[in-house]
């Protein structure tokens, strides 16, 4: 993928960020990488730092080293989460585009550093079980490299809990906001849209019957069930969808 194609996949990622109303003002942002890229060590795009989202052209989208970080092109400082976007490419080889929001359902339950259960089939459609949250960071790591810590602290989380990156493709950083990754930026987006939903429609169901957020048995579909739904559409069986043609 040429560095425009990747420049352009990324740009429109971000616009639709904004268009499928997960951002506001320009609390957000949106990453590619082509790991083949720059001889092979590979390269990120990543939207520039607090630049409007109705402004944004290619030629604003910020290249960047995988290996070192380094600005390859573009003439705007890259989003103030860089490093954080770097760090998961580098701990989460399959991954290949990740979304950074401030969207309202998925952001307070970060901020009150709860999951995100599992309480029906549209969650398992796209998370494998529980959206975790992380620990929050030390003084030491916010006053350090603090997105660099960020990132490392998302990776412990995954590592910790063996949680498995492709099967659960979001987290919430405590008293932060969620990351969300895919397959392509495209995908990371779609993650993105689904995440704030099924967040909301958990607070939706607690409205319904409080029980639920009280009772361990009662908040979350059964082993069986997530099984059925994720594994249809993502498993090495998976039927959802269509064939490809060959």
């Amino acid at each position: 993928m040429s560095f425009d194609d990747l420049k352009r996949t990324v740009l429109d990622v971000n616009v639709s960020l904004v268009k499928s109303g997960l951002v506001v003002l320009t609390w957000g942002n949106a990453s590619g990488v082509d790991r083949k890229a720059d001889g092979g060590r590979g390269v990120m795009a990543i939207k520039p730092s607090g630049v409007d989202y109705e402004t944004l052209r290619p030629d604003d989208i910020v290249v960047v080293s995988l290996a070192s970080g380094k600005v390859i092109e573009g003439s705007k400082r890259p989003s103030s989460d860089t490093l954080t976007h770097l760090e998961l490419y580098r701990e989460f080889a399959n991954v290949g585009g990740i979304v950074h929001t401030h969207s309202l359902h998925a952001t307070a339950f970060a901020q009150a550093g709860c999951e995100i259960s599992c309480l029906g089939t549209t969650h398992a459609d796209h998370f494998y079980g529980t959206v975790p949250v992380t620990r929050a960071l030390t003084a030491d790591e916010i006053n350090g490299e603090y997105e660099l810590n960020t990132g490392k602290v998302i990776a412990e989380r995954f590592r910790s809990g063996k949680i498995n990156p492709d099967e659960m493709p979001a987290v919430l950083v405590a008293g932060h906001a969620p990351f969300v990754w895919g397959g392509t930026p495209k995908q990371a987006l779609e993650n993105a849209i689904a995440l704030e939903y099924v967040a909301r429609m958990q607070v939706e169901t607690w409205q319904i019957n409080a029980q639920i957020k009280g009772d361990s048995r009662l908040n979350a579909i059964s082993q069986l069930l997530l099984d059925k739904h994720f594994l249809r559409k993502h498993g090495p069986a998976a039927t959802y969808g269509q064939a490809e043609k060959k």
